[in-house]
């Protein structure tokens, strides 16, 4: 029994035709979970999950022989971390792309008013809202100075303060 080395390491199709159709399906599917929403990611990013997910595939690929070389996996799964990480550069050096790679949060509660647009924008009930105050152990929407559903899909809140303000207190500006 031999091994066949250069089938195993040698390219049976373009390592251009394997970037560009890993960098078409990176951007397919990340511009399709950014459509589709962030509730459900939990801390992963989008980014992050999609990472996983097309590396597992692709080096299950090259592995499993779907390609016919390792080399082939292996260039895709560095095409797809390049866009991970370039498009996570690009976001840091360049704010303005932000909003774009990484959604802004959302205000699901003010002042202890439910804010239905977006609730609405984030397909969160009210059931699901009021079980994620009961685990920050808040049993009132009036008790909530403000929620937020971050860029992870994390409901972040504030509770109000039942300390008297000062005549000369002024609430934090919104960023």
């Amino acid at each position: 029994m031999s091994i066949d080395w250069s089938g195993m390491f040698g390219f049976s199709m373009s390592p251009w035709e394997l970037m560009l159709r890993g960098t078409a399906m990176y951007w397919f599917i990340f511009i399709a979970l950014r459509v589709a929403g962030r509730r459900d990611l939990g801390s992963f990013s989008t980014t992050d999950m999609l990472l996983l997910v097309l590396i597992a595939d692709a080096a299950q690929n090259g592995m499993a022989a779907q390609y016919n070389s390792v080399t082939e996996g292996a260039l895709l799964v560095l095409t797809l971390v390049f866009w991970s990480a370039a498009s996570n550069r690009i976001a840091y050096f360049f704010p303005a792309t932000r909003p774009f790679f990484e959604p802004r949060r959302i205000l699901l509660i003010k002042d202890g008013k439910l804010q239905r647009r977006g609730m609405r924008r984030e397909y969160v009930s009210e059931d699901e809202l009021m079980e994620e105050l009961r685990l920050h152990e808040i049993n009132n929407v009036a008790e909530v100075l403000y929620a937020y559903i971050e860029s992870t899909g994390d409901i972040s809140i504030k509770k109000k303060s039942n300390e008297p303000k000062d005549a000369f207190w002024r609430p934090p500006k919104d960023p």
